[in-house]
């Protein structure tokens, strides 16, 4: 896999053709496993690792699955291509950033992806654009079972799978959807949606997951206890509470466009024209830009970029995605200056084309 070549493209989640994909970016399931013959990763020593990465690369390289699997060793990799493939959502940050032997396979489509050696030697993700945790839910099972069938996993007949984290027995499973709620954000409603999903063993965390910020009105949507309910359940927990928070964003854009329609107008162009024209950007400032830029195509305020350029331009100008586009590793002055100017010439590409 050439991950230079992700630089041009973004992955399939962030396509924005998935069900109520002008809210919901996308559905993803993910799965925990150990096998049954080593310590966990946090009790094995390098060669036990190196012996787990081994076993799992010749099996996932050589698993028969539509799509097939591309191993990547993640010691072989650079700093800057292992934070590529957390921007991506393909790995997580713990992974990147740890030590010893580990890896993960990664589907072309970048549907799917299995860590080895994270938390648990297995984390088994699937991520779809939109609302779509039955189908996601559908690929991360039939690889599952076709993963099963070649290695023994940790299992306890009273417990279920056996993991790391005791908060991950039993199926393992976390189940999260990634919403866009600026709206909510802008009417002060989001903290009054965050405790109703509390009070039902919800979990709220931003755009990379666990202890990340909600950067650009970003938020992950998830279950928090995995034992003693089947996998159904727990998707169909998230899937029922879902459609209701889709509802409170909609009903607060209609709100916003209704009652403060001048205001959210001049805060859209106003986005639009500091990115177009701004020399200096950070990553933050970007992404929170980009939200309100977002929110306006949705609202048909703006018509000068769609939904799919919003998108790009979120992936494409996070600090690995830039560094790999101009081809050089740059200090936080040098990349807030050329993502400015990144911005700035693909805005206005963006404008011509439309022209």
């Amino acid at each position: 896999m050439n991950l230079d070549s992700m630089t041009h493209s973004s992955g399939e989640w962030l396509r924005a053709f998935g069900p109520e994909a002008d809210i919901v970016i996308s559905s993803r399931i993910r799965l925990a496993r150990n096998l049954s013959s080593f310590p966990f990763t946090n009790r094995a020593n390098t060669h036990q690792k190196a012996e787990i990465e081994t076993y799992l690369k010749a099996r996932l390289e050589k698993l028969e699955f539509d799509p097939r699997l591309v191993y990547l060793t993640l010691a072989n990799l650079t700093p800057l291509d292992r934070q590529l493939l957390v921007e991506r959502q393909l790995i997580s940050r713990e992974l990147a950033n740890s030590e010893g032997p580990r890896g993960v396979a990664v589907a072309p489509n970048e549907i799917i992806s299995v860590m080895v050696n994270e938390e648990d030697h297995i984390r088994l993700q699937v991520i779809r654009s939109g609302f779509t945790l039955d189908e996601a839910w559908q690929d991360a099972d039939r690889l599952d079972d076709k993963l099963e069938e070649r290695v023994p996993y940790a299992f306890s007949e009273e417990l279920g799978y056996l993991t790391a984290c005791p908060t991950n027995v039993g199926t393992g499973l976390r189940a999260s959807v990634m919403l866009h709620l600026p709206a909510l954000v802008l009417i002060k409603q989001i903290e009054k949606v965050f405790r109703a999903l509390q009070k039902i063993n919800l979990a709220v965390r931003g755009l990379y997951g666990e202890g990340s910020r909600a950067s650009g009105d970003f938020y992950q949507i998830s279950n928090q206890v995995t034992l003693g309910k089947s996998e159904t359940t727990i998707i169909n927990e998230i899937r029922d509470v879902i459609p209701q928070i889709i509802t409170y964003e909609r009903q607060a854009r209609q709100t916003l466009t209704r009652e403060n329609h001048a205001q959210v107008l001049d805060r859209v162009k106003r986005a639009f024209g500091v990115l177009k024209n701004a020399a200096m950007m950070t990553s933050e400032e970007t992404m929170d830009l980009l939200s309100s830029v977002r929110l306006g195509v949705n609202l048909g305020l703006i018509d000068d970029i769609n939904i799919n350029e919003v998108n790009d331009l979120f992936i494409h100008t996070q600090p690995a995605h830039l560094q790999k586009i101009l081809g050089k590793e740059l200090d936080s002055e040098e990349r807030n200056s050329e993502r400015a100017r990144f911005l700035r010439d693909r805005l206005r590409e963006i404008d011509g084309n439309m022209n």
